[in-house]
């Protein structure tokens, strides 16, 4: 046995408290299967992709993910294995014809690490709506694809940013801590996903890596060619709220109250309601770190010839800003207009 401070440094085990792969020397390796499944599935199901002048199309459903992912760390260089072909489901509402029944699905046949997000081919069929289905795949081909490959390198990013950070054990100075132990479900469950990014979450804070969430404050304005009331009813009423939303919702109207839109892409609970003047609410995006909310307040104010809200949103992230800004815009503002109206002149 060698004499202390003699030997080969990778096996010296004063530089980790624990003993545990000293200096990150060894193999070691997570698989990622499970998790990227809910991760895929929480990017892609109630995924909108809106074309004015078009409709609106929705991903129902990831109806297929086939493949695998690992994480390896060796010399505390992390190394990233993914492979999967996915098949998706969606549907359209046509603006001109909201009630015809257009649907196709997607085709995702080589994500993995050999290909850049842009690389990734991404098919598009059809499967009823006719020449109506047929311009829905063409808007898919040319400017829906950058979309949907956007979400893929979400995913990428995610894997090697978040999910393998706890393959990197703390050397000498950093504090030893119990890891949690993320459990991968094999069946989904509504809080899977939203467990494995807490426990992640929990494991970067213990080992001194960072993970406070850099976060922004959004402040807008806009105006509506309706009553004070009617927009606020719009905003509360769930027969309103799901006709510009274009699908089920779950609204609790009161203080404590719970909310979920586009099939669960956003939610939160209302902490203070003042009819027809205020909507105070705690609101995330799902792909927002689990268990992080922002606070929108919307203030509704009566003009003699139209009525404006202001809209406040601290603790956006910051990396969302423009994407939170734009789904206000598109998925909230517009389509109140288009739907009620509310952006036509008075008479």
């Amino acid at each position: 046995m060698a004499k202390w401070g003699e030997g080969d440094p990778r096996w010296i085990v004063e530089e980790r408290p624990d003993a545990t792969n000293v200096n990150n020397w060894h193999w070691s390796e997570k698989n990622a299967s499970g998790w990227s499944i809910e991760k895929l599935k929480s990017l892609f199901e109630g995924m909108n992709i809106e074309e004015p002048g078009l409709g609106i199309i929705t991903i129902k459903e990831l109806t297929k993910c086939e493949g695998e992912a690992t994480a390896s760390n060796r010399k505390g260089k992390l190394i990233f294995f993914y492979e999967w072909v996915l098949h998706l489901d969606w549907t359209a509402v046509l603006f001109e014809n909201p009630e015809k029944d257009v649907k196709g699905s997607i085709e995702i046949p080589n994500l993995s690490e050999e290909n850049d997000p842009d690389e990734i081919d991404v098919n598009i069929t059809v499967s009823a709506g006719g020449s109506d289905g047929d311009k829905v795949k063409e808007f898919l081909r040319k400017k829906g694809t950058s979309n949907i490959r956007k979400k893929l390198g979400e995913y990428i990013e995610t894997l090697k940013k978040e999910y393998a950070v706890d393959l990197i054990k703390p050397t000498k100075g950093q504090a030893v801590v119990k890891e949690n132990k993320t459990h991968i479900s094999p069946t989904r469950t509504d809080n899977s996903f939203s467990s494995n990014v807490m426990n992640t979450t929990n494991n970067i804070e213990k080992m001194g890596l960072g993970c406070k969430i850099s976060t922004s404050k959004i402040c807008t304005n806009h105006t509506f060619k309706c009553t004070a009331d009617e927009l606020y009813r719009a905003l509360t009423q769930r027969e309103m709220v799901v006709a510009f939303t274009r699908g089920d919702v779950k609204l609790e109207v009161e203080k404590g109250g719970k909310f979920e839109f586009f099939g669960g892409n956003i939610s939160g609970e209302f902490e203070s309601l003042e009819p027809n003047k205020q909507i105070v609410q705690k609101w995330r995006f799902k792909s927002w770190p689990s268990g992080h909310y922002s606070t929108v307040t919307m203030d509704i104010v009566q003009r003699n010839d139209c009525t404006e809200l202001q809209l406040s949103q601290t603790g956006v992230p910051s990396n969302e800003v423009e994407k939170t800004k734009e789904g206000w815009r598109n998925y909230y503002w517009e389509s109140i207009k288009r739907t009620f109206g509310f952006g036509a002149i008075l008479l």
